[in-house]
């Protein structure tokens, strides 16, 4: 990246009968033999729905109300936070954006231990780590066939390090998931390979075997993919990331064009890169300019206030689905932005949002840094995952190939604080009564069952905890898999003085984390839909006292 400068140029999804929709299939078998087809497969239900300036805005919410995720989106918000390394030639030339001709034996990381990465993120409560595999200055952290712009043209290890195998033996060894970032851009591409060299899209065999390549005579199972020069060299890429690090569970890629002039932008083959991708990893997210996630519009790690996981999209050419809305636009989701987005959107869409910030002022590390303090990171917190998103925090590992000891302590220390923040739920098991389905379901702990609301806009929820109980924070939860419904909803609690509301919201989602400025002693708490779509289903009404 530099996040900072990426000229974030809209995320990305494939068309609505794109292989990029589909879900559910088993792993390719990288070594079988065979070509892959390039047609399409079926669109899956409700994740995308067509609109037209022809609806009216009740169509629009129904419609609305009818989108859902797929199971690899659910499985990704479910996350909650995951962790970002930003590491490559920056960290040692103090750069944030790299030139592309950088000399690769200024990469010496001589003290590398990623294991100390993952026991750093694992004590930090991540699950899934983000790898920047290649940053904008097209150095790349494995030895790939495709460059020489890499760690074998460094003297570290002799040229036999290989960044990318340490990461991911590394991160699954202790149990979090491994995702990788490929940049778009490519600055050393520009400047002496075929970025932007104005090649028209032809039909590309991928994997391309090189001179001497160690696949030579292997059952290659390969692929018939549309790409210019510089498309065909990032699908290469992939596919070696792809079939030789194991599974990937997350694909990062950002909009960035290269610092180039005017007339060369290089028009990126999203649609041929998201069928690669989803034929080799096809349980893998692919993220913030692709089909699952987007960016949420700044680098703070901050949600809106009311965040919607279904927003208008329009389709842009080669499968890149943009908003419909600005990116910064502070409303992306309600009635009033569906109608706003109406004359340019042409569908509704399941699009979450992700939250990126880095710990310390930089993306890359700087010695003259420090890191966010643990109060600072709890508040990003709340306003991320704590508004229906996941955090994406960066920890830049150092030029000996450690994470600071000051990073890794705040690490630990963020994840004790949001552990008190939310402590037992005090209203786990407690009697659940009110009008609509099984509201017993909303504090049984299952995210996968749910109070059923008995119609929209309808609905309370009452919770006897058996005796008083002092709270300070909520915590509530929609059950996505019927799509996102609440639109404004309130939390009472029963005093000396009768029902008093000690909250009122927006959107639920995923997960809604309130925190009460003062205080609230009661035995009897309920949850009133105030206005959903279509019928609310809330997984959880959790009441929590916290410890800080």
């Amino acid at each position: 990246m530099s996040l900072s400068r990426r000229l974030f140029v809209g995320a990305v999804a494939a068309s609505s009968t794109s292989y990029a929709l589909t879900a559910g299939a088993g792993p390719a078998n990288a070594a079988s033999a065979g070509t892959a087809s390039a047609s399409a497969a079926p669109a899956e239900a409700y994740y995308r729905i067509p609109i037209s300036t022809a609806d009216t805005p009740e169509q629009l919410v129904a419609k609305a109300a009818r989108v859902r995720p797929t199971e690899r989106q659910i499985t990704w918000q479910r996350l909650e936070k995951t962790a970002f390394l930003h590491f490559g030639v920056n960290t040692f030339t103090g750069l944030e954006w790299g030139t592309g001709d950088e000399d690769p034996k200024v990469f010496q990381p001589v003290g590398l231990d990623t294991d100390q990465w993952a026991r750093a993120l694992r004590d930090g409560g991540f699950k899934l780590a983000i790898l920047t595999v290649k940053h904008h200055d097209g150095f790349v952290l494995y030895p790939s066939r495709y460059t020489r712009h890499s760690v074998v043209s460094s003297s570290w290890q002799d040229g036999r390090g290989d960044v990318l195998r340490s990461f991911a033996d590394s991160m699954r060894r202790h149990g979090i998931k491994v995702g990788v970032y490929v940049s778009p851009a490519d600055e050393n591409q520009y400047l002496h390979g075929v970025y932007a060299n104005g090649s028209a899209r032809t039909t590309h065999t991928v994997p391309t075997l090189t001179e001497g390549d160690d696949r030579a005579g292997e059952h290659l199972r390969t692929f018939e993919l549309q790409a210019t020069d510089y498309g065909a060299y990032m699908l290469n890429q992939l596919h070696e990331v792809l079939t030789e690090y194991g599974p990937i569970d997350e694909v990062w890629f950002d909009g960035a064009q290269g610092r180039i002039p005017p007339d060369k932008v290089e028009r990126y083959d999203w649609d041929s890169w998201y069928q690669l991708v989803r034929t080799l990893a096809p349980d893998a997210t692919i993220a913030v300019s692709g089909p699952d996630v987007r960016w949420v519009g700044n680098e703070g790690g901050l949600a809106r206030e009311d965040e919607w996981s279904v927003v208008p999209v329009q389709e842009k050419d080669y499968g890149r689905t943009d908003y419909a809305l600005h990116y910064e636009a502070a409303d992306q989701g309600s009635r009033a932005a569906l109608v706003g987005a109406q004359p340019l959107a042409q569908y509704l869409q399941w699009w979450p949002a992700e939250c990126d910030v880095s710990i310390r002022p930089g993306w890359f590390f700087h010695a003259d840094q420090q890191p966010k303090t643990v109060e600072q990171l709890t508040d990003i917190w709340f306003r991320s995952v704590g508004r229906n998103a996941v955090l994406l925090l960066n920890i830049p590992p150092n030029q000996q190939g450690r994470l600071p000891d000051a990073d890794v302590a705040v690490l630990r220390e963020f994840r004790e604080r949001t552990a008190r923040e939310l402590p037992d739920d005090l209203a786990r098991g407690s009697r659940a009564s009110g009008d609509g389905h099984r509201p017993v379901r909303a504090v049984d702990g299952d995210p996968d069952t749910a109070w059923a609301a008995p119609a929209p806009s309808k609905g309370t929820l009452t919770l006897d905890l058996g005796r008083e109980q002092s709270v300070d924070r909520i915590r509530l939860a929609e059950d996505i898999r019927r799509g996102q419904q609440v639109e404004s909803a309130v939390v009472e609690a029963r005093t000396a003085e009768g029902w008093q509301q000690v909250a009122a919201i927006g959107t639920i989602g995923a997960s809604r984390i309130l925190a009460l400025p003062t205080m609230v002693t009661a035995r009897q708490w309920r949850l009133r839909i105030v206005a959903s779509r279509e019928a609310a289903s809330i997984a959880a009404f959790e009441l929590h006292r916290s410890r800080v």
